[in-house]
């Protein structure tokens, strides 16, 4: 499984014994490297990049530091070593060996999971194309281009699946993957956080932690993959993918210090240049719902059929007893069909009693254990956040601020599954349209705070220096201090 870096595509698959695959994603290839200067980081091909290259799938030394351009950079295709005797380990076809050609029944299905998969690494390059001329300082700049040109390997990951096992389908769904782009209204991305500006650092951090850690467990499931093909692929990117959870839950943690810090110069942290926790807590509540929305439905068919057919798995799925779920529920809060209830007179202005103000009714129901996959997956997601802003919280108080951050309910600003088209407080009280409408910016970030948060972003591009709302890291990359050139 050693990685060659002798062929014009980096590959540990001996892509060079299959010449006809290796035509086709050679002329691809040109695409996405004009997708690259066309989408890529803004104004940055002629400089020196300090990033690590896959040198090995192996967990450990696998990574090798260099100073590269970023438009040179050896994308490649690099799987991890198959098991032997490896079986299907849940579903239907548990206990039967893993598959190493698409099985025929579940070509479409298998199709919709790698296109929609694919589709999100493009789009977040694309998101951040504008943030490195804005960077607080070199080390952050680098770890923005580190997880940029990692999401366009991951791209590369999941255009030799599709155009080792799709055939033509593959061949045109890669195509398509350079054609769509983020935001745009004819052409947008799969998936709706994937559409959303991300207009400054503290989304960028925010993206990272919470859309990228979504990846994880997306990635994890794929891993469980009885299509092997998928699995081991999945399985490297994962090891990639953790740095870019790392820079978003370290970014976050930074800024908190920074605004305690700040807060013992100034009681306003605005006033001293920094992000107040109230700010913080609406981009926070704003990334995490977008992000939530990205598990899909709480009660889902699809979820269902993927797993029965052994290609999407929960979360590390040796951790379950039972791999086949037939049997079993899971108990969720759903809205109640057909039904919304009259908001109180006490939680309503004069003009809004004319009309009865509607909002859901929510019951609580048992659905059956497969058709709940997507939300077993998020249960693991929220626990896996909710550490995070712990820790956060530990800085908030170390650093003598009374302040607490806290995720909002799974309820809240959903735009998919049960939950979308209505109004939750971060609580998850319901609410009235009126009533969301009149405590919206409170909860989300409102057109000031987005300007203000803006007008913070300014680049500092000297060693060693860094902007003044946000500290810097502990330590640096590879061994590196921070006042190392990460950039030049």
């Amino acid at each position: 499984m050693a990685i060659n870096y002798s062929e014009k595509i980096p590959n540990n698959v001996d892509l060079s014994g299959n010449k006809t695959l290796q035509r086709a994603l050679e002329h691809w290839q040109p695409g996405f490297l004009n997708w690259w200067s066309e989408m890529g980081p803004d104004e940055s091909s002629n400089i020196d990049v300090y990033l690590r290259t896959a040198i090995s799938v192996e967990t450990d030394g696998w990574a090798h530091f260099d100073y590269v351009k970023m438009p040179d950079y050896r994308w490649g295709i690099f799987l991890t070593p198959p098991e032997a005797d490896k079986k299907i380990g849940f579903g239907d076809n548990m206990g039967q060996p893993v598959w190493n050609e698409v099985p025929g029944e579940f070509r479409n299905m298998l199709r919709r999971i790698i296109v929609t998969q694919a589709d999100t690494e493009p789009a977040s390059v694309e998101q951040q194309r504008l943030l490195g001329l804005s960077a607080p300082s070199l080390y952050d700049q680098r770890n923005l281009f580190q997880v940029n040109v990692e999401e366009g390997r991951h791209l590369w990951a999941m255009v030799y699946i599709l155009q080792s096992y799709f055939g033509k389908d593959g061949r045109e769904e890669a195509d398509a993957l350079l054609e769509r782009r983020s935001g745009d209204p004819d052409k947008p991305r799969i998936l709706g956080a994937f559409n959303q500006p991300i207009e400054n650092w503290l989304d960028f951090y925010l993206f990272t932690m919470f859309t990228d850690r979504d990846g994880k467990y997306q990635l994890y499931a794929l891993s469980e993959s009885g299509f092997d093909p998928l699995a081991r692929t999945t399985k490297f990117m994962l090891t990639e993918e953790a740095h870019h959870m790392f820079v978003g839950e370290t970014g976050i943690d930074r800024i908190v210090l920074r605004t305690c810090a700040l807060s013992k110069e100034n009681s306003d942290v605005r006033k001293a240049g920094g992000i107040d926790i109230p700010t913080l807590q609406k981009y926070l509540n704003l990334w995490f719902s977008l992000s939530e929305d990205l598990f899909g439905g709480e009660i889902s068919s699809n979820a269902a059929d993927f797993f029965a057919a052994g290609l999407k798995g929960r979360y590390k799925e040796s951790q379950y007893e039972d791999h086949r779920a037939l049997e079993g529920s899971y108990r969720m809060t759903t809205v109640e069909s057909g039904k919304v209830g009259e908001a109180s007179g006490a939680s309503r202005d004069a003009s809004e009693r004319a009309v009865p103000a509607r909002m859901p009714v929510l019951v609580d129901k048992d659905v059956p254990l497969r058709t709940a996959m997507n939300e077993i997956l998020r249960d693991n997601y929220i626990d896996d956040c909710q550490r995070a802003v712990d820790k956060w919280n530990r800085t908030l108080e170390k650093g003598g601020l009374s302040d607490r951050l806290s995720l909002p309910h799974r309820r809240f600003h959903r735009k998919q599954g049960i939950y979308s088209g209505l109004h939750f407080a971060p609580d998850g009280k319901p609410l009235t349209e009126a009533e969301w409408q009149a405590r919206k910016n409170d909860w989300v970030p409102s057109a000031s705070d987005i300007a203000y948060v803006e007008s913070l972003m300014k680049p500092v591009t000297e060693r060693g220096k860094i902007a003044n709302w946000i500290a810097p890291p502990t330590r640096g990359i590879n061994g590196q201090a921070f006042e190392f050139e990460y950039v030049r």
